[in-house]
């Protein structure tokens, strides 16, 4: 990346992710203490006065890597000569909604930020699809942006990951940085399948030192798929700080590459690997190194992981046809 500013798009910017991740970013949380940046804020006219109320805090806060802050209700303006783009900003379900209805204001908005994206942004812009449904809000959007390289559109499961890394953590009473390569398979959603069989606490297996499969195949897998409806509950709002360090985890990672012997998790577009159908964004463990991804391949997969592994497949070739069909 260099000293020369990263411009770095973030959607929904007026909303609690974007008010979360901001600072996050300006404090060098993404892309490390040394690298400057250019924040572009973007979000609907009715949060305008919200946005530009943003805008003044990050003034504010005197950041010394914050070279400079463009709030805007313009998505060209907001997406013009973008190096990195965090998309937070999406329709959320509501009650009653049926998901095609969700799926249907969500096609919409990601074709008119991939649109401006596609025609706008720096070559080799790198985009993180954050708003649900974020697997298939992703495709969509590599619909509408061709020309951007399909390796450079994810959704973040690093958020699902990091609730496994902590629940781990908790259960062995050990530090967090000790544990390491759990995997998050496939959708960001109730069905994905958080999974320790190759995950090791202070070096060794987790399997071996938690002695309870019962709770790993079950519980465990429940917290982590529920954990958002469980913060829902406890604070009347949906998890931002997490969901803003997480995505300022999976890009750092993803930049500046994860550490040797280490993998995240990162919804990507699969190519096959593991069985998954080709074309569908579904979340794997990845490597990366000098800004690029590479799925982690040849681990063992059991009966169990198979069958969890496939159902959220399902769910997300269900996505897929009814995103598409919104398409027409």
């Amino acid at each position: 990346m260099g000293n020369n500013p990263v411009k770095i798009l973030v959607t929904g910017a007026a909303g609690q992710i974007g008010y979360a991740i901001a600072p996050m970013i300006a404090r060098g949380a993404m892309l490390g203490p040394n690298q400057p940046v250019i924040l572009h804020l973007l979000d609907i006219e009715p949060a305008a006065q919200a946005l530009e109320g943003v805008k003044m805090e990050l003034i504010d806060a005197a950041l010394p890597l914050l070279k400079g802050v463009v709030a805007t209700t313009d998505v060209v303006e907001a997406c013009t000569g973008i190096n990195i783009a965090i998309m937070v900003g999406g329709f959320p379900r509501k009650e009653g909604m049926e998901r095609k209805d969700v799926m249907s204001k969500n096609v919409s908005i990601y074709k008119a930020q991939a649109t401006a994206l596609e025609q706008h942004a720096a070559p080799n812009c790198k985009v993180l699809v954050v708003a649900n449904p974020a697997n298939t809000n992703a495709l969509i959007l590599k619909e509408f942006a061709p020309s951007i390289p399909e390796k450079n559109i994810t959704c973040l499961t690093r958020l699902d990951h990091n609730r496994a890394l902590g629940q781990i953590s908790e259960r062995l009473d050990v530090q967090i940085c000790d544990v390491k390569n759990v995997i998050i398979w496939g959708n960001h959603s109730s069905t994905q399948y958080p999974d320790v069989n190759h995950a090791t606490a202070e070096e060794k297996s987790v399997r071996e030192l938690v002695k309870d499969d019962d709770w790993l195949n079950s519980g465990f897998i429940t917290t982590v798929q529920q954990r958002g409806a469980a913060i829902i509950k406890a604070r009347k709002l949906s998890s931002a700080l997490s969901a803003a360090s997480s995505a300022c985890d999976h890009m750092r990672d993803w930049v500046l590459g994860t550490p040797a012997g280490t993998w995240v998790s990162m919804g990507v577009y699969s190519d096959g690997s593991y069985g998954i159908q080709p074309g569908l964004i579904y979340s794997f463990p990845v490597t990366c190194k000098d800004g690029e991804w590479s799925i982690v391949q040849d681990l063992e997969i059991d009966e169990l992981s198979r069958k969890k592994m496939d159902l959220s497949a399902e769910e997300l070739i269900e996505e897929k046809a009814i995103a598409y069909s919104c398409l027409n």
